[in-house]
């Protein structure tokens, strides 16, 4: 069974696997930037993970899932979507690493894009 905890650290240790990526603590949540711009929105809420991340092609899909909404402060217009991942929900680390890869590339340089291709396309997602 997977934890709001191991999941938030598996979305932290794939977020930071990234080229170019730093960790940030603004408004008291943590924030993953590539080249100053953010990525990936990570909640701290004890008994859920929540997260914000950029999906322009599939934001439309995501939203269709219970646990997803746009996310607020305008953003959800330009295609950020917001989970809530309880300790009911069944959620697939497979799409998790899915959504922040799709994140990633939205957000970041073409060039740091192009490495990502150059290392492969496939990354493993399998969590430890």
């Amino acid at each position: 069974m997977k934890t709001s905890e191991s999941i938030r650290n598996f979305l932290r240790v794939l977020a930071l696997s990234y080229p170019d990526v730093v960790e940030e603590f603004p408004w008291g949540d943590r924030a993953f930037k590539v080249r100053k711009k953010v990525f990936l929105f990570l909640g701290e809420e004890p008994s859920a993970v929540t997260f914000s991340v950029k999906l322009p092609q599939t934001g439309e899909l995501a939203l269709g899932l219970p646990f997803t909404e746009p996310t607020h402060y305008g953003l959800g217009k330009h295609g950020w979507v917001t989970a809530r991942v309880g300790p009911e929900e069944d959620v697939s680390l497979d799409m998790i690493a899915s959504w922040l890869d799709e994140s990633y590339r939205a957000i970041a340089p073409k060039k740091l894009v192009a490495r990502l291709s150059e290392n492969g396309s496939s990354r493993d997602w399998s969590p430890t």
